[in-house]
């Protein structure tokens, strides 16, 4: 997706809400998970060919799990984009080089970036004048921000589905996920430390160990999660190693593995961790380009 998408209930917003002192990019793509889709949302899935045949599955999981759908529907298109037979997206990227290693005192997700570095809401957003807003409003008010701004991408995740991804979090702390480039796949290495994400690519981590340089680091924010019931998520990439359509491809598949994963996927979690032998990196492979609103 290119950018953050819009939600339900668009309202004003104050510039003064956001701390001018954590503002230093320029434009950012993102994405927003929801609990309700949207008029629109759903006037774009019928001009999809394969609308009819997924319109019961559509409405059901509108009033289940939409993030989940529409997370899927997202990480699918994505992949079609850059890996359509016959020709070869000009975006798309060749494997990379391993990057500079990192010194030990900024080591990332090879070394598991450091747990002490928890950050905070109130860096970015004056909770203050949160108080009277709505969860969709403060939705609003975060993709709005980080749709300006470079080498972002954002999510606003329901806080029901959010506490799934911490149970997983603790349960596969690491993992990996595939990326389609010009000539194959490249795998990016993902170590969750509380509520933050770090990846690398594997090359890098290979090269590199626990001072492997990250190509995306995602922060999921968790001061409103009980009061409005959202988590407000943030992700910078590294413009070198990944584009923001990559960027938002692992996000996605970050949340169809730690939400509710199928029980090939799943499998494959639990090989990683309790069985590295048996682990197939083909049959992620093959996940990967399973993925769809099934």
């Amino acid at each position: 997706m290119a950018s953050c998408s819009r939600i339900i209930g668009l309202v004003r917003t104050s510039s003064r809400i956001l701390n001018s002192t954590r503002i230093s990019i320029s434009h950012s793509r993102g994405f927003r998970t929801t609990s309700i889709m949207s008029e629109e949302q759903i006037e774009e899935l019928k001009k999809n060919p394969h609308y009819a045949k997924y319109a019961d599955k559509i409405a059901k999981l509108q009033n289940t799990s939409p993030e989940e759908f529409l997370s899927r529907l997202s990480a699918q298109e994505e992949r079609k984009k850059v890996t359509s037979k016959g020709s070869v997206d000009e975006h798309q990227r060749d494997f990379s080089f391993p990057g500079k290693a990192r010194s030990s005192a900024g080591a990332g997700a090879g070394a598991g970036a450091a747990a002490g570095s928890t950050k905070t809401l109130d860096k970015v957003m004056k909770l203050e004048l949160l108080q009277d807003k709505t969860a969709e409003e403060i939705g609003v008010i975060w993709t709005k921000h980080f749709a300006k701004l470079e080498d972002k991408i954002c999510a606003v995740i329901p806080a029901e589905t959010y506490k799934l991804m911490q149970q997983r979090f603790k349960e596969f702390n690491t993992f990996l996920f595939p990326i389609p480039r010009k000539n194959g796949y490249e795998f990016v290495m993902v170590q969750f430390i509380n509520n933050e994400a770090h990846f690398t690519t594997l090359i890098s981590y290979q090269a590199h160990k626990e001072n492997a340089p990250e190509c995306l680091n995602l922060i999921h924010y968790t001061e409103l999660m009980e009061e409005k019931g959202i988590v407000l998520m943030v992700g910078e990439y590294d413009k070198d190693t990944l584009n923001p359509r990559e960027a938002k491809c692992l996000a996605d598949q970050v949340e169809i593995y730690y939400t509710r994963p199928s029980e090939s996927r799943k499998d494959l979690m639990d090989k990683f961790h309790k069985s590295p032998a048996y682990f197939n990196h083909n049959l992620l492979i093959e996940e990967f380009n399973k993925i769809s609103i099934d």
